[in-house]
């Protein structure tokens, strides 16, 4: 299903195959394209990537993060989110053990998931991800993507969404503005939805309770709040999304909003999304997603480092 939705894209724009994990090219991948949006598929520090670059680029980078279920690879989420309307080099990553770094065994995932679901996939996956980060903004830097000292976008859904609350929360990478999709909170709340889903009772070990500590974005607000003026986050939220409440959204929100207070106030909003489910699989759904992280990133991503959000 993955190569056939590459090859759709490969049909309506132009399609380049390129690898930077080295040196940067010698025509940079992140060159605005002559005419229509131009598609690379590359390697980013080691990180398989689709970058979709518009005809004119006057932002920072965004990078996006998919989730464990669909959108579950960088092929489906770029014909969800392309974003075409934005002046900015849109960058899929694929997670770890996902896409084209999944594993020859299909079964391995759920093994993994059945022996420790902390250690086995939210480990690896999730924080391996945000492990990355930094190595794929170094990559883009040097292929000419983005400016240096310059803070880039960061969308993620799901363990995705995860993946990007860690990354605030570590500042390993400045973020000027982010958007969260039917995100996990962290650690925590994602165990939380694997013993609603399973039945199972979790067991935590010393290991799995400091893993869960650093990746608890409620318990970290403070650090992902950090800076002045700080990353703008939006958290978007599905209404009927059953497998990671929006209470949980609501939670983080709540927490995070006295770091926003005064003059921030603008740079933090939750919008929960009725009727909407998990996967935003719906044209409305789909819409409603896009027009708001659209709108959020043309805001508060600049490449002069200020904005217009507030």
């Amino acid at each position: 299903m993955i190569r056939n939705i590459l090859l759709a894209l490969a049909c309506c724009l132009p399609f380049v195959a390129a690898d930077v994990r080295g040196a940067a090219p010698s025509q940079p991948v992140c060159g605005p394209a002559a005419a229509g949006v131009r598609i690379v598929q590359t390697v980013l520090g080691g990180v398989p990537v689709l970058i979709r670059v518009p005809p004119r680029v006057s932002m920072p980078p965004i990078v996006f993060w998919h989730g464990f279920g669909p959108p579950d690879s960088e092929a489906a989420l770029i014909s969800l989110l392309p974003l075409d309307d934005l002046p900015a080099v849109k960058v899929y990553a694929g997670l770890p053990l996902f896409g084209r770094r999944a594993p020859e065994d299909p079964g391995e995932l759920a093994r993994r998931q059945s022996e420790d679901l902390v250690t086995g996939v939210f480990g690896p996956v999730v924080m391996g991800a945000v492990r990355e980060l930094p190595v794929m903004v170094d990559a883009l830097r040097r292929a000419g993507c983005m400016e240096a000292g310059e803070g880039i976008g960061l969308f993620g859904f799901s363990a995705g969404g995860a993946a990007v609350l860690l990354a605030l929360a570590e500042r390993e990478v400045p973020v000027a503005a982010a958007v969260v999709l039917n995100a996990s909170t962290g650690l925590p709340a994602s165990v939380a939805a694997y013993e609603r889903a399973t039945g199972r009772t979790y067991a935590w070990t010393p290991e799995t309770r400091a893993l869960a500590e650093r990746a608890d974005a409620i318990a970290r607000a403070a650090g992902i709040a950090a800076g002045s003026p700080g990353p703008a986050l939006l958290v978007i939220h599905g209404g009927r999304d059953a497998m990671v409440g929006a209470g949980d959204a609501r939670a983080l929100h709540d927490v995070l909003a006295p770091y926003y207070a005064g003059e921030r106030a603008c740079r933090l909003a939750l919008d929960i999304v009725d009727g909407m489910a998990h996967a935003p699989t719906g044209d409305d759904d789909a819409d409603r997603v896009r027009m708001r992280a659209g709108d959020w990133f043309r805001r508060f991503l600049s490449r002069s480092g200020t904005d217009t959000g507030c």
